[in-house]
C-alpha cells in the first residue's frame, strides 16, 4: 500500500500535522547527500537485529519511526507484518520503495514527525526505530508518541547509540562546524542511557529489556571513511555546504574529521579501516 502522488500529502485518516518549527530545517538537512548509500554502508544490516528482538511476525501491524530508506521496515515486511515506514524526509522514499521491491515486499510510506505522529492511538502491534527517532530534539515527545500509537500490550523496539560509544567522539569532532542544537535539546546519544530510557517510558511499560551490543563500520581507509560521510550523510554534507565560502574552516573540518577517522580506526595496520559503534537495544512492552 505505498502512498503515491505528492510525497508531502497525507493519506486519509492521517490528520495530525507536523511541528513546523522542526520540520523545515531538519528535513532540508537529512535530504542532502545519498542517505540510502550511507545506510547500506553503515547500519543497514542492523534492521534485522531489531526485527528479531521484537519478535515481529505475520499479521502484525508495525510502524517504523524515522525509517530512512527502510533498513528495519523492509525486514519487518519480510517477516510477514503489514508495515508503515514513516520519516520526516520523504526524499528517502523513492530509494526505499526501490529497495522494498528488490526484497519482494510492499510497504506504506508516510511523511511524519516522530514528535507528532499522524496515527490513531493504539494503531500498531509494534513500533520500532533504528538510529532514527533519537535525532528528534524532544525526547519526551518521541517517547510519548511511540507509546501512544502502540496498542496496550504491544512492543516498542529501538536501536540507540550509547553516550559512552564512538558516536560521542564522532559528533565531538564535528560539533565546532555544525549549527548548535535547539536550546535545551538533549544529545541524541542519551537515548543509549538505560536511566534515560527508564525515565522516558516510566510506568507506562510493563516490561523493559535493554542490552548493549556493537557493530562495525568499514572503509578502505580513514580518508575513504571521511569521504563517505562528505558525500552521503546529510548533516555532514550540510556542514561542508555551509563552509563553501570559508575555505580555511572547510580545510580545518577536513583535518579534524580525518584526525577522528584515523584515531578511531580499529582496523589492522595497513588493512581496511574499522569503526566499532556501541548501541543499546531497547525492547519494551506497553502496559495493558
Amino acid at each position: 500500500m505505498a502512498v503515491s502522488g505528492d510525497a508531502g500529502s497525507w493519506p486519509r485518516g492521517y490528520g495530525r500535522p507536523m511541528r513546523a518549527d522542526i520540520e523545515a530545517p531538519s528535513r532540508s538537512v537529512w535530504a542532502l547527500g545519498d542517505y540510502h548509500r550511507f545506510a547500506q554502508a553503515t547500519i543497514w544490516e542492523l534492521g534485522a537485529v531489531l526485527v528479531r528482538a521484537c519478535a515481529i511476525s505475520p499479521g502484525q501491524r508495525v510502524l517504523d519511526v524515522a525509517a530512512g530508506t527502510g533498513n528495519t521496515a523492509i525486514r519487518a515486511a519480510e517477516a510477514g507484518a503489514g508495515v508503515v515506514a514513516s520519516d520526516l524526509t520523504p526524499e528517502h522514499f523513492a530509494a526505499g520503495r526501490r529497495e522494498a521491491r528488490a526484497h519482494g515486499v510492499e510497504l506504506e510510506w508516510v511523511q511524519a514527525d516522530a514528535q507528532a505522529l499522524p496515527f490513531d492511538d493504539g494503531a500498531f502491534d509494534a513500533v520500532t526505530s533504528s538510529f532514527g527517532a533519537i535525532f528528534a530534539p524532544d525526547h519526551r515527545a518521541v517517547a510519548d508518541e511511540m507509546l501512544r500509537v502502540c496498542r496496550p500490550g504491544g512492543t516498542i523496539g529501538m536501536l540507540n547509540f550509547t553516550p559512552e560509544g564512538l558516536i560521542s567522539d564522532f559528533f565531538g569532532a564535528l560539533a565546532p562546524y555544525m549549527p548548535p542544537p535547539p536550546p535545551g535539546a538533549p544529545a541524541p546519544a542519551l537515548w543509549g542511557s538505560e536511566d534515560h530510557v527508564r525515565e522516558l517510558f516510566g510506568d507506562r511499560v510493563a516490561a523493559l529489556d535493554m542490552t548493549r551490543g556493537d557493530y562495525v563500520e568499514r572503509a578502505d581507509s580513514p580518508r575513504e571513511y571521511r569521504e563517505l560521510f562528505k558525500s552521503t550523510f546529510g548533516p555532514v554534507v550540510a556542514a561542508y555546504a555551509d563552509l563553501a565560502d570559508d575555505p580555511e574552516r572547510a580545510a580545518a573540518l577536513d583535518r579534524d574529521f580525518l584526525d577522528f577517522a584515523t584515531r578511531a580506526n580499529g582496523g589492522a595496520p595497513g588493512g581496511p579501516a574499522a569503526y566499532r559503534y556501541e548501541y543499546l537495544l531497547v525492547v519494551a512492552r506497553r502496559a495493558a
